[in-house]
């Protein structure tokens, strides 16, 4: 089990050494460079000049490249154009509204998806079958910030449900410990605070739920009828074992190797893909910051937003890969 873990850390070397340089080049690649992505369009020949040489730009480009990879581990991503703040400083404040965001949300995808999936298959061509895989179809073709409008409309602004924006209502005066507002609610017992906070996760998550969920749902209904099919299976119905038994340890733990690999993938692609749902429903996490910044090409935080997200994108997909040791013995001994 140890080497098993080593040898998947020691994997990441590469591939965060593949991501710096491709962070490199492209901020090198800017439109005019990286002097004209601070002094926009009207900056003279003289201060373009005089930035190039406070960033280091005329040095050899292994030099450039050394200091590059000294100050990402160091996590200084550089200064916020529009806001004027290191962008390190921006996304503490703003990320743990992300995580909580996208926790949320895989929280109802798998907590619905895998029980659904696993019922659709065992009631294979059934009205609960058809139904689920019909749900699924629609859910993935939705776009998510339209299906963030319409609950917005029919649950807030008509019904007056649920918030319409924002992570929590300021005039409850919540104490701000971790930025995690409903983890800060629990720690200092302020329970209306915590209450609220999940409250306003409720209608962005669904949203942000609604595609993981609809290929939740497929991909385990999909492995459940390939491993109901197995010999194995079939061997353990006919020496009596009650359904519950052969359906934990044997269905349910065989069927979850590809649905783990998808949870994985789906993890990480929310935190990246959360900028619209944060958009719609004027949540204050790193996605509305970074539709600000793509808008006022302020290319500091869109760096800082591509290195975080791939690094712990990354991390989300080895945790994945650590999960297979638990779920199929046969991975620890290969």
């Amino acid at each position: 089990m140890f080497r098993f873990i080593v040898r998947r850390l020691l994997q990441l070397i590469p591939t965060l050494f593949g991501l710096s340089l491709l962070l490199f080049i492209w901020l090198r690649r800017l439109p005019g460079g990286p002097e004209t992505a601070i002094l926009g369009e009207r900056g003279t020949p003289e201060m373009r000049a005089a930035i190039r040489r406070n960033m280091g730009l005329d040095e050899p480009i292994l030099v450039q490249y050394g200091r590059f990879v000294r100050r990402m581990i160091k996590l200084d991503l550089g200064t916020s154009t529009s806001t004027k703040r290191a962008v390190t400083t921006e996304f503490i404040e703003r990320f743990p509204g992300t995580v909580e965001l996208t926790i949320t949300a895989m929280i109802i995808a798998i907590g619905v998806g895998i029980p659904l999936g696993y019922l659709a298959a065992r009631r294979r061509g059934r009205f609960l079958d058809h139904a689920s895989v019909g749900g699924s179809l629609i859910g993935i073709c939705i776009p998510v910030f339209f299906l963030g409008y319409v609950l917005k409309a029919i649950f807030s602004e008509n019904l007056h449900w649920f918030p319409s924006s924002g992570r929590q209502d300021p005039t409850l005066g919540a104490t701000r410990v971790t930025n995690f507002f409903v983890l800060d609610g629990l720690m200092t017992r302020e329970w209306d605070a915590a209450a609220d906070a999940l409250w306003h996760l409720v209608l962005p998550a669904i949203a942000l739920a609604s595609i993981p969920l609809a290929i939740i749902v497929r991909i385990t209904r999909a492995s459940v009828l390939e491993v109901l099919n197995e010999d194995f299976v079939r061997t353990a119905e006919a020496k009596g074992l009650t359904e519950q038994t052969v359906r934990r340890r044997h269905v349910l733990r065989n069927a979850m190797l590809p649905v783990a690999t998808s949870i994985g993938l789906l993890a990480g692609g929310l935190l990246s893909g959360a900028v619209l749902t944060e958009t719609v429903f004027a949540f204050s996490g790193i996605g509305a910051f970074v539709a600000e910044a793509i808008g006022q090409r302020d290319y500091p935080v869109l760096m800082g937003f591509i290195l975080i997200i791939a690094v712990v994108y990354v991390l989300v997909n080895l945790l994945v890969d650590l999960s297979y040791s638990f779920i199929d013995p046969r991975v620890r001994v290969r």
